[in-house]
């Protein structure tokens, strides 16, 4: 699987619950080809947002559940609640895996980094070699790593899974310490930066 979506669903405040089941109900119906990899909500950022991320088994499966997006009435079942709908296509960086289904968080963090116009060959290139050494068991591991196809670009956007807010605060303040983390000529490709950390939803395949 390399081609993979984030849906970026901008909910009315208060309307989680409510949303959640819906959500879950509307996505069983969607096409063979498509992999719901996680649904997680907004904690620390923008509010009231839930991040879907789905991988797909070919261009034309991706298709065909967009066209289903556009043009199926609520297709995800949330027109009640829904203020703004944001779509990404993404690829997996080569030297990525995907963790399986399962409880690696609760909390995670998806960093999304704005390049300069040539910044993804030396970006990639430097996480090539520097991810190993961070995702190693005295640090922790990444969820996944991708580079935009769409929207603005160049742009990458990166998932970390993390046990606890504490958790994320000391691993990523000693990999920096330790030299372990960020990954070289990495600072001089950004353009802007954005965080924003979630929580599983109950359905979700990454908890």
């Amino acid at each position: 699987m390399k081609l993979f979506e984030l849906l970026s669903l901008t909910l009315r405040p208060g309307c989680l619950g409510a949303a959640q089941p819906a959500l879950q109900q509307a996505l069983a119906s969607s096409r063979e080809g498509v992999t719901l990899l996680g649904c997680w909500y907004s904690e620390i950022g923008p509010l009231n947002r839930v991040a879907l991320l789905r991988g797909f088994a070919s261009e034309d499966a991706r298709e065909a559940e967009r066209e289903r997006l556009l043009l199926t009435p609520d297709a995800l079942g949330v027109g009640a609640w829904l203020e703004a709908t944001e779509v990404a296509d993404y690829r997996l960086f080569p030297f990525v895996e995907l963790p399986p289904p399962g409880s690696h968080g609760p909390f995670y963090e998806l960093r999304e980094y704005e390049l300069v116009a040539d910044g993804l060959p030396p970006t990639l290139d430097g996480w090539r070699r520097a991810l190993g050494p961070r995702t190693a068991p005295a640090y922790s591991p990444i969820c996944a790593a991708f580079y935009a196809t769409s929207g603005s670009l160049p742009r990458i956007l990166h998932i970390w899974p993390y046990r606890s807010l504490e958790q994320r605060l000391e691993v990523r303040t000693r990999s920096v310490n330790e030299g372990a983390w960020p990954p070289e000529n990495s600072t001089p490709q950004l353009k802007r930066m954005h965080s924003t950390v979630y929580l599983p939803m109950a359905f979700s395949p990454l908890k």
